[in-house]
């Protein structure tokens, strides 16, 4: 599936950038920058192939996304410094960063059925491929992850991994019309909510409720 490639190209440079805009808000140095960037395009990867004892990490048998992620970081860089963000559209970021993310999620779940592990566990790993460079990028920034706050963003990764995952294990589907299945099931979710500018609710306590610190 060459489009694959392609989009996880995508997904990682998108990935990269966000890392790095998100370390020039925080004034980090450029090394900090640069750790962020790559961090976000590889980390939810990574975590994935320890998790499921894959062998070797991916960018350690194929290092194309590592320096796709390098690069497109540094890149980041100089056009922040050098360049202004503002005469390009909002909208065109957070559509690519959309794109990236399903196809990461449907990298994901297709590697957990390579490991030939159960359904629900295939349906994690992509939803954990999706989300886990960001949330890691996040932590280090010392900022809530998106992934726990309001936005439909886990959610779609959840469905679309779903998705895939049934239409290939109880569906009859082949892999790759499953894998395309899925990808655009979570793209369609995730634009749908920006577009719309969806938002789950919030868990709050009542006002008059008190929650426990220690046990008694």
């Amino acid at each position: 599936m060459n489009y694959i490639f392609w989009c996880d190209i995508l997904g990682t440079i998108v990935f990269a950038i966000s890392g790095v805009l998100l370390a020039s808000k925080k004034e980090m140095d450029p090394i900090g920058a640069l750790v962020l960037g790559v961090i976000t395009a590889i980390g939810g990867g990574t975590i994935r192939d320890i998790i499921l004892n894959h062998g070797p990490i991916f960018w350690i048998t194929d290092s194309t996304d590592l320096w796709v992620a390098i690069i497109a970081s540094l890149l980041s860089m100089l056009f922040i410094r050098y360049s202004s963000t503002s005469k390009y559209p909002k909208w065109l970021m957070p559509i690519l960063d959309a794109i990236g993310l399903a196809v990461f999620v449907g990298i994901g779940v297709n590697k957990a059925i390579a490991s030939e592990v159960n359904g629900l566990v295939m349906t994690c790993m992509g939803v954990l491929t999706g989300v886990g460079g960001g949330i890691l990028r996040d932590v280090l920034a010392r900022d809530i992850p998106m992934v726990f706050r309001t936005d439909i963003y886990a959610t779609a990764c959840l469905i679309g991994g779903a998705v895939h995952v049934s239409a290939y294990l109880y569906g009859n589907l082949s892999l790759d019309i499953a894998t395309l299945l899925g990808i655009i099931v979570t793209l369609s979710i995730r634009l749908l909510a920006i577009y719309w500018h969806l938002k789950l609710p919030i868990v709050e306590a009542k006002k008059n409720c008190s929650i426990p610190t220690h046990h008694q």
